[in-house]
């Protein structure tokens, strides 16, 4: 297959890819991580209003996950390029699960979305180890929810301190 140059018009008529985009917030054309990473944001904040959050936005996450699997894993097969940086639906769980578990407010928000950023982006031990080994929607998936539970884990020692 040949490799795809995506674009918004182009994900409108995928919507599998649209939402492995982010709702095309992975088309940014400077770091689609960190833009795609944005959209869980308010997806959290509108889940707290409504009342979910702690373990319940951590089992919708899960949900998602496994959603995000084959999201994922279709969007790859469509671009033709495999864990291509715009595909941003693991960035979007993985945030949200980290917003699951640590205090509803900005400034915690704030913090939580910088460490993920970095521990995504750098991917420490065993982040980079898992990347390099599982693929596929799967491996997408997987090394943004480490990510997660890192940055859940700082945070947690972090709120015991403050």
């Amino acid at each position: 297959m040949d490799k795809i140059k995506p674009s918004f018009t182009w994900l409108k008529s995928r919507p599998i890819c649209l939402l492995g985009f982010g709702f095309g917030s992975g088309l940014a054309p400077v770091a689609p991580g960190t833009f795609g990473t944005l959209p869980a944001l308010p997806m959290a904040f509108l889940l707290h209003l409504i009342g979910v959050s702690g373990w319940g936005m951590a089992i919708f996450c899960a949900i998602l996950f496994v959603w995000g699997i084959y999201i994922c894993r279709q969007t790859e097969a469509e671009l033709g390029i495999q864990d291509y940086g715009g595909i941003v639906w693991d960035e979007i769980v993985g945030m949200m699960l980290v917003l699951a578990f640590i205090p509803f407010y900005w400034g915690w928000w704030l913090v939580a979305f910088i460490l993920f950023r970095v521990f995504d982006a750098l991917k420490p031990w065993p982040i980079k180890w898992f990347d390099a080994r599982v693929h596929g929607g799967f491996g997408i998936m997987l090394d943004d929810f480490i990510a997660a539970l890192f940055t859940v884990l700082v945070l947690n020692v972090a709120q015991i301190w403050f």
